[in-house]
């Protein structure tokens, strides 16, 4: 009997020893604990003196972590693993992650600043209500052109890529949905298009624009368009902005027969563990003062109506960036496809990289 007592009190402690080293090893890596908020978020998506000065007033330490693409990020939160209490998406994601059911609803009541964001960007069909995300940041897909090689009145269409002045001289973000969009609108189709002959056209478009392709890239556009090494590419207008930073010759320009709308929201996944840090991130981000702090050093911009009138004149009146409810009307959310039409946006996307070849 006493062998056997001596056993279990053995066993018992073992089992409490590996429940603290859990608990620390959980701890030393910001995945849990009332004083840990964990964020998952792009690359350079936030001003690193928000993160300090969030901590600062919060009491919390952010564990930060980024993702290069909405797929990677949906990907790793499904295996779980680290328990995010805040992750950012895109919209045509979020939908994806509703119907996965990976989402917390948003309690509005505990919400303080939804007022500020712009009734535009609020009730959109891929969150009505907004039940499970806050705006964070919204922009556009275009084309930035160096005005040394390109004149102002040659590049306002799609169309205008496939020029033969062009020849190995345009840059391609590297993205089916972005790429393929683009062919599709330039044919006055739809970039959510679920029709195989349309799907089939934008690809043979494509095909021919090989010739005029010098890369297909991410974020090496921005250093290659700084430095004069392409007329022009294709790239989001965050990712524009900083470009004009560097280099006065550059330029951005949303196609007037359409292109993409796009929207990255704050969401809450369903495994988070700090939900009262969630809302108090949230609370923080919907403040003008630090939206509009956010926007200026991201480039990107901002939902927040409040946070607009805080910025210097010439970003919030730049129609480059802010564009009027004009321009807006012609452009389009990217829509979750579903399996089966992401395979084949992403097998025809292949197709057209391998054809270049």
């Amino acid at each position: 009997m006493k062998k056997l007592q001596s056993l279990l009190i053995g066993i018992l402690a073992i089992i409490l020893i590996l429940f603290l080293g859990v608990q620390q090893l959980e701890k030393a890596s910001g995945m849990s604990g009332a004083d840990t908020l964990t964020i998952y978020n792009w690359g350079d998506y936030i001003d690193p003196n928000l993160i300090r000065k969030f901590e600062k007033e919060s009491g919390y330490k952010v564990n930060y972590e980024t993702f290069d693409s909405n797929e990677a990020m949906f990907t790793k939160i499904q295996q779980g693993g680290t328990a995010y209490d805040i992750t950012i998406p895109s919209e045509y994601m979020i939908q994806k992650m509703m119907k996965e059911k990976m989402l917390l609803p948003i309690d509005h009541k505990k919400l303080k600043g939804l007022e500020n964001i712009d009734e535009r960007f609020l009730n959109l069909d891929f969150d009505p209500q907004n039940k499970y995300s806050i705006p964070y940041f919204w922009g556009t897909l275009g084309i930035i052109y160096n005005d040394k090689f390109i004149d102002e009145d040659e590049i306002k269409h799609w169309d205008d890529l496939w020029k033969p002045e062009l020849k190995d001289n345009v840059m391609l973000i590297d993205g089916a949905r972005e790429v393929l969009g683009l062919s599709l609108n330039s044919l006055g189709y739809s970039l959510n298009s679920k029709n195989n002959q349309e799907l089939r056209e934008a690809t043979d478009k494509l095909n021919k624009l090989t010739t005029n392709v010098k890369a297909i890239v991410a974020d090496e556009i921005k250093m290659y368009m700084i430095n004069e090494e392409s007329a022009a590419a294709v790239t989001f207008s965050g990712e524009a902005a900083e470009m004009l930073d560097g280099n006065e010759h550059l330029h951005y320009v949303i196609p007037t027969e359409g292109s993409n709308l796009w929207f990255d929201n704050i969401v809450i996944p369903k495994t988070a563990k700090n939900i009262k840090g969630s809302y108090e991130f949230i609370n923080f981000m919907l403040r003008p003062e630090n939206a509009a702090q956010n926007a200026e050093y991201i480039g990107y911009s901002t939902p927040n109506k409040a946070a607009k009138k805080l910025l210097p004149k010439e970003i919030s009146s730049d129609e480059q960036f802010y564009p009027s409810d004009e321009v807006i009307k012609h452009l389009e959310v990217y829509e979750d496809l579903g399996a089966k039409y992401l395979g084949i946006y992403n097998d025809l996307f292949l197709e057209f990289k391998m054809y270049r070849k």
